[in-house]
């Protein structure tokens, strides 16, 4: 009988070689630690599993421990162009947006349909999550569905593509397209969710330890993966934020954060700015660099997006105003845009993404913003066209699928400006593991985020 419990994202033995791999993509020198931990015995990281099997022995885990607490003390050369302060970023971003001067709202209609998008574009890529390119590409093909349009089926899919490519083992009994009885739970909805919260428990400012508290609360420990774990695990530990970001956390410069923006972006209409900052709060509980630029992008360009007066090229220019113009995000959302501007079909801009960012994890957040800002521009703002090419590109599937939705549904202005096809299955109903909030209805959370922006109920 195996008796260990083998907590994923969190074992020493496993970070290690996500550490090493950070600190070749952010320019550390870490090959004399690198020979060392290899020779001791290690190995690389799970390319996509959080826990490798067999456990390390004691003697190994030690090591691990120590290299760890050693790759954190070399310096990076990108230190100063990716910068985590916000007044460092401020000062890093020239066009950093004016503060809205005059009100703002944004209506309970464009909220709805953010929330309905958020949701769709998350159940459309959750089958298909950790899946290589080729093999969402194979799946959809065999079912008549590509160019995506439509959500994935394994009806008439032929058994040996089935086993070369298998669904994700947790989301294809709810999120097929003959399984879909609402939104089932996932992080990329639980986060919103607190948000919510954060917001009426604290109002807008909140501190990054408010957040860090409401997090022991009402978010289980389990519910929480990568960089979200990490920062949790800390916590227990007496670490005290942002150093909960920092410590062993080889995680930091992932999407985490940037799942996790969307209700700062919607709850400042036309001021991209000030969401952009509620969002950083947010986000050095768990990330630094990049990983709190994504949050940092996704708040402004939502909240651009609420305002209502832009199209999707104007919320993704609002959005990189408030990211380090030097920084790899930034240059990752340009390199996304350039590639789709102009583009005849899809494939082809992913083609060449992948070239360009394929030796990052694929959870990383340079890849996902890449593809993010490339789905955004093709689709031109069409909701499926953004969900389906957020979708079809790979990667962190669940996640980009939500915030393309997401920025989408704000565009179309209301819920009946959604296909059904997109909306009917929800059958608006959320499942959850934030208290208070199982099975509630999209319509519900639209009220709710309504009355915070326009802070009818900041404190309770």
């Amino acid at each position: 009988m195996n008796t260990r419990v083998r907590a994923t994202w969190v074992q020493p033995e496993d970070l290690v070689g996500h550490e090493l791999r950070q600190a070749a993509e952010d320019g550390r020198d870490a090959r004399d630690i690198e020979r060392r931990w290899y020779e001791a015995g290690g190995s690389p990281a799970p390319d996509r599993a959080g826990a490798s099997e067999p456990p390390a022995p004691p003697e190994l885990r030690a090591v691990a421990e120590r290299l760890l607490d050693e790759l954190a003390l070399l310096e990076s050369p990108l230190a100063d162009d990716e910068p985590t302060g916000l007044d460092a970023i401020r000062a890093a971003c020239p066009h950093w947006p004016r503060p809205r001067t005059g009100p703002a709202a944004v209506g309970r209609d464009r909220l709805h349909a953010a929330w309905l998008g958020r949701a769709a574009g998350c159940l459309l890529g959750k089958p298909v999550e950790k899946l290589p390119l080729e093999g969402i590409r194979a799946l959809a093909r065999a079912t008549g569905n590509w160019p995506l349009s439509t959500w994935f089926t394994a009806k008439g899919l032929p058994p040996a593509l089935s086993a070369t490519y298998p669904w994700n083992r947790r989301s294809a009994t709810t999120s097929l397209a003959e399984n879909i009885d609402g939104m089932p739970e996932d992080d990329d909805l639980n986060y919103p969710l607190l948000t919510v919260v954060l917001l009426q428990r604290y109002g807008r400012s909140f501190t990054t330890a408010d957040l860090a508290r409401l997090w022991l609360d009402e978010l289980p420990a389990g519910r929480t993966f990568t960089a979200e774990r990490v920062a949790y695990r800390n916590l227990l530990d007496g670490v005290e934020p942002p150093d909960t970001a920092l410590h062993r956390n080889p995680f930091r410069e992932w999407i985490g954060a940037q799942i996790r923006a969307d209700v700062h972006g919607w709850t400042h209409p036309g001021d991209p700015g000030a969401a952009a900052e509620q969002a950083h709060r947010d986000a050095v509980l768990t990330h630094s660099g990049n990983g709190v630029y994504g949050a940092m992008f996704t708040a402004a360009a939502l909240a651009e997006a609420a305002g209502g007066e832009a199209g999707v090229h104007g919320c993704l220019a609002a959005g990189l105003r408030v990211v380090p113009a030097r920084s790899r995000f930034a240059q990752a959302v340009r390199d996304g845009v350039a590639a789709a501007r102009g583009a005849s079909g899809f494939d082809s801009v992913v083609d060449r993404l992948h070239d360009t960012y394929g030796r990052y994890h694929w959870v990383h957040v340079l890849p996902n913003a890449a593809l993010l800002a490339a789905a955004l521009t093709h689709a031109d703002g069409d909701f499926t066209g953004s969900i389906c090419r957020a979708v079809s590109g790979g990667w962190d599937t669940d996640s980009n699928g939500a915030t393309a939705g997401s920025l989408a549904g704000l565009l179309a202005g209301r819920p009946e400006a959604l296909p059904d096809r997109w909306t009917t299955p929800l059958k608006n109903r959320l499942a959850t593991s934030v208290p208070g909030f199982d099975s509630v209805g999209f319509d519900t959370l639209a009220d709710l985020t309504h009355r915070l922006t326009h802070q009818e109920a900041l404190r309770p």
